[in-house]
């Protein structure tokens, strides 16, 4: 047996090294290119909006082409944030059943996890150009400009999707796992590609392999819930029928570009900017001096601050980091336990998402033509009503409490703490002042209070570090692409879903339901309660509330005690565990093992449910003040 020569074995390492210092430097140079661009279309958003705003109101002079460049934009926002999120790996995914798997197996589930998204793109990836090509006709009204500038940014995104997916894969440290991973996506697309024979002869039984079976399947692997959508809604157009794949393309399209849905990345961005502003540590400050003598005190605080923040961010996951790091180390120092913490936090993060401006509110009347002004002036009275009964379980557990080492805040200390905040304070009345009186629609009021919040932060409470700016409008654009991909992907697949016939047999199905309108309510909360906790609340809606919002209609239940309900529901699900995605964001942000919280949560939810029985029997909480 020959030796193999060490100066091979040398080579072999050094062109390996050298291979992944190229692939290192050529993501790097994707990833700040990329991120850069993104950041650059949320702050072109903002002034954009916003000198629309100033034109009609201040001026009385509107500039046409506002609405319009923002609708062009806001697609390249889309996809490029969704780009910036796919190499950061922060698209949305359930994790639960993978974490349970162990360590050994985690790596080939992430390969799983990437080679399906991989696929995923590649599907897409030329109807997106062919899609691109075909608006080279169309030419908007305003900017007279081909469409195809516009619808280009699909096949770009996808592209610089494709590139950094591929680098992370041949970067994978474990290349044993991506391998079999690409082996396993192989063989799965390979079985249904040589079924397509058959498979349109299964008629409506696809339905089920291919958006329960499938999609499941891969929800539950953990690929992000985008990309599973995607896989399910491409098979089954590509395998079961004669249409083109690229009437997919035109729905996800559709889906990302509704101009409603511009004010998801304008909300996060406002979210993250009171919490550097320190107009959230404000709130909190006071509210904690307001109650904080009082036996659990500070978990009314806590529930307040949720209601207050979720009237400013709309963004769940902002609202609880802005909270949590300020009160949770009090609350320990008075013997608060973790698992307490993390379950009262998950709870009031479901409490809150009926709150104005919430993200969920935007996205229901976006996919259901429900007026988001409605929305927004009933939503305030469920949330309310959910967090009384969360403050009387945080009564009957704290009704022991020592207090005997907390001193009493002086009436001056309230008002000086009171008056510090009041600027802050005021930011939820500005915002819904000015949707009211119509200064501004429910997409450009987003705009109002991000210049109030500067103007503020600079002026009242001098904290405004530029050096945070640029991360925070990079964590907008990534955030706001991984939603605004899913919503696609949904609006897609529920389209596929109303084509096939599906939602007329769903509204026969509720409409046959002995008891009317009381069952139906019944009925929806308990599937929104298990789809929230499946698929998160925004693909849930999307994909259900075109389908269910004209059956609610039909059995009489108004549309937005029909919306309070739903987003409830969906928010309860949302954040209980184990499945619930929200709990777990709530835990991380939090830095508490889920274990913890599992036990305390019980009661919460518990206290919800109530709340939610109080809403449903009660349409008045919902409708009561439109």
């Amino acid at each position: 047996m020959s030796a193999v020569p060490q100066g091979s074995i040398t080579g072999t390492f050094d062109s390996r090294a050298h291979l992944g210092n190229a692939l290192m430097l050529v993501d790097r140079a994707i990833g700040a290119s990329v991120e850069a661009c993104a950041a650059l279309l949320v702050a072109a958003e903002i002034v954009v909006l916003f000198a629309g705003v100033v034109s009609r109101y201040v001026f009385h002079s509107p500039i046409l082409w506002t609405d319009e460049l923002g609708s062009f934009l806001f697609l390249w926002l889309a996809m490029l944030g969704a780009a910036v999120a796919f190499r950061n790996g922060s698209h949305m995914r359930m994790t639960a059943v993978v974490s349970l798997s162990g360590p050994q197996l985690w790596p080939l589930f992430e390969s799983v996890a990437l080679a399906a998204s991989l696929a995923f793109i590649l599907m897409t990836l030329g109807p997106a150009l062919e899609f691109a090509h075909e608006e080279i006709v169309i030419t908007t009204p305003a900017l007279q400009i081909s469409s195809a500038w516009r619808a280009s940014a699909l096949p770009v995104g996808l592209g610089l999707m494709l590139i950094t997916g591929v680098i992370s894969m041949l970067r994978s440290p474990s290349r044993m796992a991506s391998m079999v991973a690409i082996l396993v996506v192989a063989l799965v697309a390979g079985a249904f590609y040589s079924s397509s024979g058959t498979l349109p002869k299964l008629g409506n039984y696809n339905l089920l392999l291919f958006f329960v079976g499938l999609v499941g399947a891969l929800v539950l692997a953990g690929v992000p819930i985008a990309f599973a959508f995607g896989l399910a809604t491409f098979g089954y157009i590509a395998l079961t029928t004669r249409l083109p794949t690229l009437v997919v393309i035109g729905r996800m399209d559709e889906g990302m570009s509704h101009l409603i849905l511009l004010a998801v990345p304008l909300f996060v961005f406002l979210g993250l900017l009171i919490e550097m502003t320190g107009m959230a540590r404000a709130m909190v400050g006071f509210l904690a001096n307001l109650l904080g003598h009082v036996r659990g005190g500070l978990s009314y605080v806590l529930v307040g601050a949720m209601y207050l923040m979720s009237g400013i961010s709309g963004s769940k996951a902002a609202d609880m980091a802005a909270v949590a790091p300020v009160l949770f180390p009090e609350m320990r120092s008075r013997g608060a336990k973790d698992g307490d913490l993390v379950a009262l936090l998950s709870a009031t993060g479901a409490q809150t998402e009926t709150i104005p401006p919430s993200i969920v509110l935007i996205t229901i009347g976006s996919v259901t033509g429900v007026s988001i002004s409605a929305l927004f002036t009933g939503g305030m009275l469920p949330g309310a009503v959910l967090g009384v009964m969360l403050c009387l379980l945080v009564w009957w557990r704290y009704r022991r409490e020592d207090l005997s080492a907390v001193t009493r805040p002086a009436r001056k200390e309230i008002l000086r703490s009171l008056g510090f905040a009041l600027p802050a304070l005021a930011l939820p009345f500005v915002i819904r002042a000015a949707v009211v009186e119509g200064v501004a629609t429910a997409t450009e009021v987003s705009t109002i209070g991000i210049f109030y919040a500067v103007i503020i932060g600079l002026l009242f409470y001098r904290q405004f570090p530029l050096a945070r700016v640029y991360p925070m409008l990079v964590t907008t654009a990534a955030l706001s692409g991984a939603i605004l991909l899913i919503i696609g992907a949904a609006t897609g697949m529920a389209w596929a879903l109303t084509q096939s016939g599906f939602s007329a047999t769903l509204a026969a199905t509720f409409k046959s339901l002995p008891g009317g309108a009381p069952t139906f309510l019944i009925v929806s909360a308990i599937a929104f309660i298990v789809l929230g906790s499946v698929l998160e609340g925004i693909p849930a809606i999307v994909l259900f509330g075109p389908l269910m919002f004209p059956i609610a209609r039909q059995v009489g239940v108004h549309e937005v005690h029909y919306a309070m309900v739903v987003i409830l529901s969906m928010g309860i699900g949302l954040f209980a565990p184990p499945f619930g995605v929200g709990y777990y964001s709530a835990c991380a942000i939090s830095q508490i093992h889920p274990d913890a919280g599992i036990k305390p949560i019980g009661g919460y939810i518990v206290a919800m449910l109530v709340g939610l029985a109080f809403v449903i029997a009660i349409p008045w909480i919902s409708i009561g003040f439109l």
